[in-house]
């Protein structure tokens, strides 16, 4: 019941799933070693969680980040914050609504080079049947055929209608949801 604003991204953010390219690099989400984190207040208390089942390929050349493409899905019935009670609300209709809504989904239609190691993944991140624009910015750091990529994205739970009836408002949580990607991807052969 408090984050499903966290979705996303990322895959947000998790940016890394890209469709096949031209120009880029075809590479493989390794969900075993990534993270894919989301935090948020509930009663003016922060919590931390994080989605244990998401995957993504991506495709993606640092020389020319403009043809990138990803695709990330994330299952929101994963989320797990360490408390009871809120993850056991948070697959339930007020929340992820995950019979109806079972994944969330970040498409990054291209990257855009930032400077050094630093980029965004321009896309939509879609929650419960609701599609938005968002960036994504991170870090890319590629050694061989392993990259790494780490990346922050706030996101605003009730634009994707995250907190159904009395969590409609952020009286009890927060609207305001953090997602947080620490990705790991290998290029495929």
């Amino acid at each position: 019941m408090v984050f499903v604003k966290t979705v996303t991204a990322l895959a947000l953010a998790a940016g890394f799933s890209l469709p096949l390219s031209a120009v880029a690099a075809d590479w493989t989400l390794d969900p075993a070693h990534s993270t894919l984190s989301f935090s948020g207040k509930q009663t003016g208390q922060p919590f931390t969680g994080h989605f244990g089942s998401f995957n993504g390929t991506i495709s993606f050349d640092p020389k020319h980040p403009e043809s990138g493409r990803a695709h990330v899905t994330i299952a929101l019935s994963s989320a797990a914050t360490g408390d009871r009670q809120r993850d056991g609300a948070l697959p339930g209709q007020d929340w992820f609504n995950v019979a109806q809504f079972p994944s969330a989904v970040f498409d990054a239609q291209s990257f855009r080079a930032k400077g050094d190691n630093a980029y965004e993944a321009v896309g939509t991140l879609s929650i419960r049947g609701i599609s938005k624009p968002v960036t994504l910015p991170f870090t890319l750091d590629i050694n061989g055929a392993t990259a790494h990529a780490k990346g922050h994205l706030d996101l605003v739970r009730s634009a994707y209608g995250v907190g159904q009836g009395p969590w409609a408002t952020g009286q009890w949580v927060a609207l305001d949801v953090g997602v947080d990607i620490d990705i790991i991807a290998q290029q495929k052969s």
